[in-house]
């Protein structure tokens, strides 16, 4: 966590943590390509004063990818990430997470083409907190 929580006697009441994501993945059609990267997170988390926590959450970062025409032209590429979720803690280091979110990959027209590429994405997990 970053802060004190902010907003005590508002709906909006919580805290702001920040994160480091470290990932990898594959696309598979039209021909199988690999992306890893590396993004700092912003998270802003809802205190509700009950075990289930929603929260907002939006990141930076830079990626490597081998994915290339007509979408991407070159293996360095820029990543925009933002999503919503909801943690269950079931002990108060251990939770249960679902997460929905948007994924952007692009260049900044580094390379040609630069046509981007977008993903909508889901996550379910458990996380634990230390």
């Amino acid at each position: 966590m970053l802060d004190g929580t902010l907003g005590k006697d508002c709906w909006y009441r919580g805290n702001f943590e920040f994160r480091l994501e470290l990932f990898g993945g594959a696309q598979f059609l039209p021909r199988t390509e690999w992306v890893m990267g590396l993004t700092p997170h912003l998270r802003y988390c809802f205190a509700t004063g009950t075990r289930w926590i929603p929260y907002i959450d939006g990141g930076a970062g830079v990626s490597a990818t081998s994915i290339r025409e007509p979408d991407l032209g070159g293996v360095f590429q820029f990543n925009l990430q933002a999503a919503v979720g909801v943690q269950r803690y079931v002990t108060d280091t251990v939770a249960v997470t679902v997460q929905a979110g948007y994924f952007h990959m692009s260049s900044a027209d580094i390379y040609k083409p630069n046509n981007g590429v977008n993903c909508v994405t889901g996550m379910a997990g458990v996380t634990f907190f230390f």
